[in-house]
């Protein structure tokens, strides 16, 4: 076993450890804390297929806008502990009985493929992730699409801010 296997083996138990831990937290601000630790490692892992510019990408604007907002918005509801409805038992069992049959249904997709054909192709080119040839076929092969998606994404932001507005 390899140093990179090792670090991805690792990576995935944090990431598995820190997803469940989001799910099993009492506290609201915990679960998004250890959310972040699940984009941290998720982030690892982008390092490890070398696309490094999807690692910073993921840590900025997951890691840190996102999470601050799901904490901004977390602040001001002011979730209290005793405001929050009891669960009955059946939706608990049903929740149970839901997870477990998709934990179930991914096993069997895990040992039915456990090999992927297409790998070859993929890592045939070793600059495959990173930044420059990601803006070099964005701005020759795909200018069009990114300049109307850059038109949607400010004609968005504009209707936010009208929509907004008192």
């Amino acid at each position: 076993m390899n140093t990179l296997e090792i670090l991805f083996y690792a990576l995935s138990a944090l990431a598995i450890i820190s997803a469940v831990m989001v799910l099993v937290s009492k506290n609201p601000i915990h679960s998004v804390l250890w959310l972040i630790l699940v984009f941290f490692a998720i982030s690892g892992h982008y390092i490890l297929l070398n696309a490094q510019f999807l690692a910073i990408v993921n840590i900025i604007v997951y890691a840190g806008a996102i999470m601050v907002l799901f904490l901004f918005v977390m602040m001001l509801m002011n979730v209290k502990k005793d405001n929050e409805p009891q669960k009955q038992l059946w939706v608990k069992l049903i929740g149970v009985i839901a997870g477990g049959s998709f934990l179930t249904l991914l096993i069997a997709l895990v040992k039915q493929n456990t090999s992927f054909q297409g790998r070859d192709v993929l890592l045939k080119d070793g600059n495959i992730g990173l930044i420059h040839p990601l803006g070099q076929a964005l701005f020759t092969d795909y200018v069009v699409p990114f300049e109307i998606s850059s038109v949607l994404f400010l004609s968005a932001m504009v209707g936010a801010v009208i929509i907004g507005k008192k």
